[in-house]
């Protein structure tokens, strides 16, 4: 008798979601639900969750309800803010790893107290830094070693998160900032990858267009101690449209020159004069299906090569830590 060919399906692993409301909860559900055997989806208002009954498991109200299914092996966190990181540690305390969305908490402090306490409980987690092996960061490294690089993300207005149910994105209390907390953290990422340490020198923040009590519009500049530099500037400048946002990057290194357009035409410039055209997928909502799978795959190995907690207590240090920058706030 010979026996059945093993199976080359990954096997599936258990599953919670914590913030069952956030907006990027319908970017994560259908690669999610591909890849694990979701317990349960939670949020504090249970109602909130947009098409609960597609993820086929209860929807429940607490993180002690969610946490109380047996054998749950991994966590994703798209809790609030300021409940994030309260939330992180009952998973710590249980020993679940867990891939959380950025900023992971108010401020440095809570993002600091959260990392120290997976390190010393050796809980893997990981961060959804989606912009991290993306087409952009890929286009963008054809300069060769970056000593120039600019990034700009202009989303649509701020009045979303209070229309979609997240209306504390519009407490800076609750959300830890505004357009810079909430969008910047994915091009600080890139900029450390591509130039190395760097320190901010200046950080402009403005109010002027929305009139809420976050920015809508924020500019920060990193550099290093051998002069290259990055610009990155977010927003919640660009209109309720259904283009949904504007962007556009370039790079300048030892290989050339660099440059990324809203509707995804990269082009190339050689040192040697000679150029190249394309046209890349700058929209980063397919990325989430992207970090889903390779929180799957890389769950056994404790997330090895994804982004960590002390990445992203880097990259969250040049946007809340005002130490040794100047910053301004209109």
């Amino acid at each position: 008798m010979t026996s059945a060919p093993a199976s080359t399906e990954p096997r599936r692993t258990r599953a919670v979601v914590l913030g069952g409301s956030h907006w990027h909860t319908p970017l994560y559900r259908d690669a999610v639900l591909r890849r694990h055997d979701v317990l349960a989806v939670q949020d504090a208002r249970p109602d909130s969750v947009d098409d609960g009954d597609a993820w086929g498991a209860p929807i429940v109200g607490s993180i002690d309800e969610a946490l109380a299914f047996p054998d749950v092996e991994v966590a994703y966190v798209l809790s609030p803010h300021d409940e994030v990181a309260s939330t992180c540690r009952a998973l710590v305390g249980r020993g679940i790893p867990f891939a959380v969305e950025k900023p992971l908490g108010v401020d440095l402090d809570e993002l600091r107290s959260v990392a120290a306490a997976a390190r010393a409980a050796a809980v893997p987690a990981t961060v959804a830094l989606v912009q991290r092996g993306g087409p952009v960061d890929a286009w963008l490294r054809k300069a060769g070693r970056i000593s120039y690089e600019r990034a700009s993300f202009v989303a649509g207005p701020p009045s979303r998160y209070r229309r979609g149910g997240s209306p504390w994105m519009l407490d800076p209390a609750r959300a830890g900032g505004g357009a810079l907390v909430n969008l910047g953290p994915h091009f600080v990422d890139l900029a450390l990858q591509h130039l190395g340490s760097a320190a901010v020198s200046l950080r402009s923040r403005s109010r002027a267009l929305h009139g809420e009590a976050v920015e809508d519009h924020a500019t920060l500049v990193l550099t290093t101690d051998d002069g290259r530099e990055a610009v990155i500037e977010v927003g919640y400048a660009f209109p309720d449209a259904p283009s949904k946002r504007y962007c556009s990057f370039t790079a300048a290194g030892t290989d050339g020159f660099v440059s990324i357009d809203t509707d995804g035409t990269a082009r190339f410039t050689g040192t040697d004069g000679a150029s190249e055209q394309t046209v890349i997928d700058v929209d980063s909502d397919p990325l989430y299906t992207r970090f889903v799978d390779a929180v799957a795959d890389s769950l056994a190995d404790g997330f090895r090569g994804m982004p960590t907690l002390d990445d992203l207590e880097e990259t969250m240090a040049r946007i809340w830590d005002a130490d040794g920058s100047e910053e301004s706030e209109r």
